[in-house]
């Protein structure tokens, strides 16, 4: 029987995978610079600054300010999540990228590890890319608002790992469409990201904060930008490092549980 919470096997070598999809990113950077930049803009001018027009105040603050770091919350979960899925599968499925990698002193493990750490330093570079953006509009606090770049990373492992595991168990690249939109949707529209999870009934609130990811990362970002940072962020901040060790975990066990096969 296979220990899907078996510790795996790492070492320095992890980050070659890692340089390797950097490499090809820089090819394309071009191409990977403007969805972040434009994608806040796009929201900020439709939401924040159209549909708030006919928003009161929330929690104390504009309808720009309140979704703004809603915003960079979803782009740290886009871009890693979509990255270890499709993206991971192309490189699995049909570029055979990582048997290529396999048959270097490389381990199984160290491969998609270094595949996780590259989803989550998408959401790193995506936020580095957002944040000035966001804070030309004067939509968030300076200083404190830098510290969700590192948070970024962390951010960005949570969901690279929670998607390797679709991966790792979806039988065709176009089955990856189910996590997408049943799992990637709901929270994109229910974890307080465009209005406060009060209003919704106090077992979806239960739910949320149970279940999907999104809504800590959202709660987390927004107390920085806010310039309110709470003790409520430690158990956001835990909630997001426990559960990101186990699917780290999970997902390297599933993935070569299915390469093996």
């Amino acid at each position: 029987m296979v220990n899907y919470l078996q510790i795996p096997v790492l070492s320095r070598r992890v980050m070659k995978v890692w340089l390797r999809n950097w490499d090809v990113f820089l090819k394309t950077y071009k191409v990977n610079f403007l969805p972040p930049f434009l994608e806040p803009l796009l929201y900020l001018f439709a939401l924040g600054f159209g549909l708030g027009t006919f928003i009161a105040d929330i929690q104390g603050v504009s309808y720009a300010r309140f979704i703004a770091p809603a915003l960079i919350a979803i782009s740290i979960m886009n871009s890693s999540f979509f990255e270890c899925t499709f993206s991971s599968y192309v490189r699995m499925y049909y570029q055979k990228t990582y048997d290529a990698i396999i048959s270097t002193p490389l381990n199984i493990d160290e491969v998609i590890a270094g595949e996780l750490l590259w989803g989550a330093t998408r959401s790193l570079i995506n936020t580095i890319i957002m944040l000035p953006v966001i804070a030309a509009f004067g939509l968030i606090e300076l200083p404190v608002s830098l510290l969700i770049i590192p948070f970024s990373f962390l951010g960005g492992l949570l969901f690279a790992s929670v998607a390797m595991c679709f991966t790792a168990i979806s039988p065709n690249i176009t089955a990856l469409n189910y996590p997408a939109f049943l799992f990637v949707t709901p929270m994109f529209l229910f974890s307080g990201t465009f209005f406060p999870l009060s209003v919704l009934p106090q077992q979806v609130q239960y739910f949320a904060l149970t279940v999907l990811p999104l809504t800590h990362v959202v709660m987390f970002v927004r107390s920085l930008t806010l310039g309110t940072p709470t003790v409520h962020l430690l158990f956001n901040l835990a909630w997001i490092v426990v559960v990101t060790t186990l699917f780290f975990v999970l997902s390297v066990n599933l993935m070569k549980k299915r390469l093996i096969n």
